[in-house]
């Protein structure tokens, strides 16, 4: 190969793949923590050193030119590449010192990790953790985390995954709450309460439909997209809230809202990238995780 053809300077090669993927020169630079005035001129700069347009200006937008639609794919390999190069790099590491990030739901990340992570730090105070709270998966693949707590189990042949555990969902009310409302005893005593849903009740009452419950979407007068806030609002007498048992068991206000009613059951998955396990810090918290949390 002659490398005296590669003339450009492939930092800005990047600086064009995220504009381009992000859409916007503001949207870019927060993704790569750059100033848009700074990004803005190493595009510019590209569109120098290899003679083409790459992007038109519309006011504030930016359109891509047939030139930088026919480049893209060549430059996404590139950033395919990097980033691989990057991981297996990464996975290298034997040092304990360093970062860790962990992604997971908002209400594992508030209530069942920080205990978890007292030990761990206890354990191995040179490892700094960050905790992505989110209840959108986190792409590992792009590194957006190191580590994540899902409960379902990734596709992706470079994943690995430890089923940890099957969790018992069960509703929860608090004491006022349930006084108000009649002792729920069967199934279908269900339907004098309400249920607050972490987003569209629809999937809830999917997964119900046929245990005799009598449920209808009257039933979800509050919506909310945390699972944490929603929690908070059933302590606030709000309603009944679905939710893992280990959570729910543990909060002394709470009380299991209908005691006959029998679980549902979902799958607890710790997952990382198959790379990232050569890494000896990320290894232990895996394992550190992978025992707390099974």
């Amino acid at each position: 190969m002659d490398w005296r053809s590669v003339t450009f300077d492939w930092n800005r090669a990047r600086a064009f793949l995220v504009t381009a993927e992000e859409g916007s020169l503001s949207a870019a630079a927060r993704a790569l923590g750059l100033a848009q005035p700074t990004l803005g001129r190493q595009v510019d700069g590209l569109e120098r050193e290899l003679g083409v347009v790459l992007f038109e200006r519309f006011g504030r937008g930016l359109q891509l030119t047939p030139a930088g639609e026919a480049l893209l794919e060549h430059v996404r390999a590139m950033g395919a590449g990097a980033h691989a190069l990057s991981l297996a790099a990464h996975g290298q590491s034997a040092a304990m010192a360093g970062e860790v990030t962990i992604s997971a739901s908002d209400l594992y990340a508030g209530l069942l990790l920080p205990p978890i992570l007292t030990r761990l730090h206890a354990a191995e105070p040179r490892i700094a953790i960050t905790v992505i709270a989110e209840n959108t998966p986190s792409d590992l693949m792009r590194r957006e985390a190191d580590i994540a707590i899902r409960n379902f189990r990734p596709e992706e042949p470079d994943l690995i995954a430890r089923k940890l555990r099957e969790a018992q969902a069960r509703f929860y009310g608090m004491p006022g709450y349930l006084g108000r409302i009649g002792p729920l005893r069967r199934p279908g005593d269900l339907a004098r309460a309400s249920i607050i849903a972490p987003g569209d009740p629809d999937p809830y009452l999917a997964r119900l439909d046929g245990l005799g419950l009598g449920l209808s979407r009257e039933n979800f007068p509050f919506r909310c997209s945390s699972f944490m806030a929603a929690w908070e609002m059933m302590k606030q007498d709000l309603g009944l809230m679905l939710v893992d048992a280990r959570i729910g068991d543990a909060d002394p206000r709470a009380a299991r809202a209908l005691p006959n009613f029998v679980p549902l059951t979902f799958p607890v998955w710790l997952v990382a990238h198959r790379e990232v396990l050569r890494n000896r810090r990320l290894r232990f918290v895996f394992d550190f995780l992978a025992e707390a949390l099974g």
